[in-house]
C-alpha cells in the first residue's frame, strides 16, 4: 500500500521554507522595481481564472512548440502553420487556435522532475513537488500540498460566494485519486464544489444541489433552523467538531438553497449555435445521429461542452474553476502508441475547437480581461518518437499556454533546445505559473497559509513570470 504523503516540516524544511520565503520576496521586489523602472504598467487584478488541466500530457512537439528542422524522429508527422501571431507558428491540426494566437501567450520553458503521472499531477495543480517523491499512485489526502484554486479561495475570501472553486467534470483518478484536486492541509471548507458529467447524454449533474429523497425545501430550513438553535444555545459551539462542521453545514444549506448555482450549471440553457460552437459533437468522423448514440451515431464531445460550462460558471460569479481534461471520448492525452493518428483523430480537433471558442466567447461578452485561461499538462513528451510511434512521459520541459486575465497575447516566454528536451532560456517551474496565477489575482507567493498544525508554509513555490502581463 502507497505511503501518505504528508507535509511534515522538520527543521531542515522550516528553514528552507524560511529561507525560500525571504529570496521570494526579494525576487518579487525586484521584479516590481523592474517593472517600475521600465515603465510598465500594471494591470488589474482579475476576478476569475478557468485552469484547464490536460491529463496525460500533451506533446509540445506536436502542437505549440514544434522543431521543423529536426531529424523525422524528433519532429515527428505533423507541420507547422502560421498563426495570427507574428513568428509563433502551432501545429496544423490546430487551425482554430491559429487564428486566436493574437490573445495567448505561449511558456516553452516549463520544467520538473517528476516522471509518473500521480507525482506529475501534483506538482502542477499544486506548484509543489510532492514530498513522497516520483510515484506513479499515492493518495491524496487531507495532508499533501493544496490545489491552487483552495489557496487562492483562502487568501482572497472576499471573492467567495456561493462557490469559491469549482471543479469539472468529475474527480480524477488512476488506481487512486489524482493529488492535487484537493485543499490537502487547508481542510475540508475549501472543498471544491464538484460538477458530474453524464458523458451519454451530454448532462452536468451538481451532485451537491440534489435534495435527499423525501426532503423538500422546507425541511432543509426545518433542519437549519434547527441546527442554529442548538448552535445558538452553546450546547455544539465549545467543540472544535462543531465548528468545522457549522461551517460545511452553512455551506451546503446556502448552495441547497442557490437556484443561481443550478442555472449556471444547466448547460441546456445555451442556445445550440453556441453549444455547436464549442463542438457540441464529437469531432472523432461520427455521422449525426440520436443523442447519446455513442460508437454507432455520434458522441457528445465533451471536451468543448465543459470548457462551456466553466465560462457559465465565471459569468455566474466563481472566481476559480479547474477542467480536468482527462478520459473522455475514449482517450486521455497519454499516447505511447499510435500518438500521431491518436491526436489527428481524437485529441487536437476537440482541444482545438474547445479551447478557440472559449477564448473567443469570453472575449466577445467582455469576460477576457477579468478572466485568467490556463492551459497546461502534468508534463510533455519525449523529444524522439519511439517504437511504437508515439512519445513517452518527458517533464524536462514542456508548454502550458496562458490568455486573458491582463497576460500579453501573442508573446512566447522562454525556449527550449534543438530537439526540445530541456529549456534554452528562462526556465519556468510549476511553481511560478501557480505564482503567477497568485499575481493575477492580486495575491503574493509569499503570504501564508497554514497546515493543520498551524505551520506557515508560503502561498507558492515560485515567482511570477515576468513579462507577460
Amino acid at each position: 500500500m502507497a505511503r501518505s504523503v504528508s507535509p511534515q516540516l522538520d527543521r531542515r524544511t522550516m528553514l528552507g521554507s524560511t529561507a525560500g520565503s525571504a529570496l521570494s520576496l526579494l525576487g518579487l521586489m525586484g521584479a516590481q522595481e523592474r517593472a517600475a523602472a521600465a515603465g510598465l504598467a500594471q494591470p488589474s487584478r482579475i476576478r476569475s481564472c478557468i485552469f484547464v488541466f490536460h491529463y496525460g500530457g500533451p506533446s509540445h512537439h506536436d502542437t505549440f512548440d514544434m522543431k521543423p528542422e529536426a531529424p523525422v524522429e524528433i519532429r515527428g508527422e505533423f507541420r507547422p502553420i502560421s498563426s495570427s501571431a507574428p513568428g509563433i507558428q502551432v501545429c496544423e491540426h490546430l487551425p482554430k487556435l491559429a487564428r486566436v494566437m493574437h490573445r495567448v501567450a505561449v511558456v516553452r520553458s516549463l520544467h520538473h522532475r517528476m516522471t509518473a503521472h500521480d507525482s506529475a499531477s501534483a506538482n502542477t495543480l499544486t506548484g509543489r513537488p510532492p514530498v513522497g517523491g516520483d510515484r506513479e499512485t499515492f493518495p491524496d489526502t487531507p495532508e499533501t500540498f493544496p490545489a491552487i484554486g483552495a489557496v487562492v479561495t483562502a487568501l482572497r475570501r472576499e471573492l467567495a460566494g456561493r462557490v469559491p472553486w469549482a471543479a469539472l467534470p468529475f474527480v480524477m483518478y488512476n488506481v487512486l485519486r489524482n493529488p492535487g484536486q484537493t485543499p490537502g492541509f487547508l481542510g475540508a471548507r475549501y472543498d471544491p464544489f464538484q460538477v458530474d458529467v453524464d458523458p451519454e447524454h451530454g448532462l452536468y449533474r451538481p451532485e451537491t444541489l440534489k435534495l435527499p429523497a423525501g426532503i423538500d425545501v422546507g425541511r432543509l430550513r426545518g433542519r437549519q433552523s434547527l441546527w442554529n438553535a442548538l448552535d445558538g444555545s452553546g450546547s455544539l459551539s465549545h467543540l472544535p467538531e462543531a465548528r468545522t462542521a457549522r461551517t460545511l453545514y452553512e455551506r451546503a444549506f446556502d448552495l441547497l438553497n442557490s437556484e443561481e448555482v443550478r442555472r449556471a450549471t444547466d448547460i441546456e440553457r445555451e442556445p445550440p449555435r453556441v453549444r455547436e460552437r464549442y463542438g457540441l459533437y464529437s469531432d472523432m468522423g461520427h455521422a449525426p445521429g440520436p443523442a447519446g448514440g455513442g460508437q454507432h451515431g455520434y458522441a457528445r464531445n465533451m471536451r468543448g461542452q465543459n470548457l462551456l460550462l466553466a465560462r457559465r460558471m465565471v459569468e455566474a460569479g466563481v472566481p476559480f474553476v479547474n477542467v480536468y481534461d482527462f478520459k473522455q471520448q475514449g482517450q486521455n492525452w497519454d499516447s505511447h502508441a499510435d500518438g500521431f493518428r491518436q491526436l489527428k483523430d481524437h485529441l487536437l480537433p476537440a482541444f482545438d475547437r474547445g479551447l478557440s471558442a472559449l477564448i473567443e466567447d469570453l472575449a466577445e461578452r467582455g469576460l477576457l480581461d477579468s478572466t485568467l485561461v490556463v492551459s497546461v499538462g502534468e508534463f510533455g513528451r519525449t523529444p524522439k518518437v519511439n517504437g511504437s510511434g508515439g512519445r513517452d512521459h518527458w517533464p524536462f520541459c514542456y508548454t502550458a499556454l496562458l490568455a486573458g486575465g491582463g497576460v500579453r497575447g501573442g508573446v512566447v516566454h522562454g525556449s527550449s533546445d534543438a530537439t526540445g528536451a530541456y529549456p534554452d532560456e528562462h526556465p519556468v517551474t510549476p511553481g511560478d505559473l501557480c505564482a503567477t496565477v497568485l499575481e493575477r489575482f492580486g495575491l503574493s507567493s509569499t503570504q501564508q497559509v497554514h497546515d493543520a498544525t498551524g505551520r506557515p508554509w508560503p502561498a507558492a513555490d515560485g515567482l511570477p513570470i515576468l513579462g507577460l502581463t
